[in-house]
């Protein structure tokens, strides 16, 4: 597997408070940033652990983990 196909932690936030935490390759990412724009509908997500299949029209938030760890303050 090279670097750029490393999975990304990514969180979903949904409405009511909800959130999905997940890792996906950065081609499934792409795929899900390009139907958030969509009008809504399903989507199946492939993460490392699974799929996940949701309802995009209660998609409030997606957040990309950056990976830049730090340690201390």
């Amino acid at each position: 597997m090279s670097s750029d196909d490393k999975p990304q932690k990514i969180s979903i936030g949904f409405h009511g408070g909800q959130t999905l935490v997940a890792r996906v390759r950065p081609a499934e990412l792409a795929r899900l940033r390009e139907v958030l724009g969509r009008s809504g509908g399903w989507h199946e997500l492939n993460a490392e652990d699974g799929t996940v299949t949701f309802d995009l029209t209660r998609v409030d938030y997606v957040l990309v983990d950056s990976e830049d760890h730090r340690v201390g303050f």
